[in-house]
């Protein structure tokens, strides 16, 4: 899941972003509207966590931009005003769901799934694929029956691999899907995930496609030569 949070109290902002994190969601962050409507032309967001009092281009702004693009991403407005009649004009400009500040944290967390859910489509609560086994509900792994230790980063990055059914994702597909701009470019912090998780599930189990990115599950008989893309 791949979530924008909108917020322009940075301190307020930050925190979210970290605790969003934590529960290995991949998270951007604008701390005014212009840098969200940017951000919002070219990422598609599962979902946009959009304060409404933002300064200068206003969240209702913000909000009433995704509805006219058509966008699929689902919007989470954030408020201070408690007014029924500023709730309804929110969702009346293209908002799914409304959460009054100060809120629980775990709520947040909550209504970003369950918006989330609505368009995602359905998929197997655990993913089967060469041997590596993925409960997607209890985030635990598993290889040959073995249980396998395996890190937020590192069960994202496996988890769209094997939802790709055996397709090659470039490295910047992967990243896009499994991670959030944190991730330092041209680090090679992707290769290093993809290095661990050989090491932990077996060299044969994820296959460098060369030029092209990495899979799993690679057709019977193919062979990886091991190069990076």
């Amino acid at each position: 899941m791949r979530v924008l949070v909108v917020e322009d109290e940075e301190e307020l902002a930050d925190a979210i972003v970290h605790g969003l994190r934590r529960r290995a969601m991949a998270v951007d962050v604008a701390y005014d509207g212009a840098d969200a409507a940017d951000r919002l032309a070219y990422v598609h967001y599962d979902v946009v966590v959009l304060d409404r009092d933002l300064p200068g281009l206003h969240g209702d702004e913000v909000c009433q931009g995704l509805a006219e693009a058509g966008s699929a991403s689902r919007v989470l407005m954030l408020t201070a005003a408690a007014r029924v009649g500023d709730r309804v004009r929110g969702l009346s400009l293209g908002a799914d769901d409304y959460l009054v500040k100060p809120f629980a944290f775990a709520e947040l967390a909550a209504r970003i799934r369950a918006l989330a859910r609505r368009t995602a489509p359905a998929r197997p609560a655990v993913l089967e694929v060469a041997g590596v086994r993925l409960d997607l509900a209890a985030r635990t792994a598993a290889r040959d029956g073995v249980a396998v230790a395996l890190t937020r980063k590192e069960f994202a990055v496996l988890t769209e691999l094997m939802r790709a059914e055996g397709a090659t994702l470039s490295p910047r597909e992967v990243v896009a899907r499994a991670w959030d701009e944190n991730i330092e470019s041209g680090t090679g912090a992707l290769r290093v995930t993809i290095t661990t998780l050989r090491r932990k599930l077996g060299a044969e189990v994820i296959e460098t496609v060369p030029g092209v990115g990495y899979r799993v599950g690679r057709p019977a008989g193919a062979r990886s030569d091991g190069r990076e893309p």
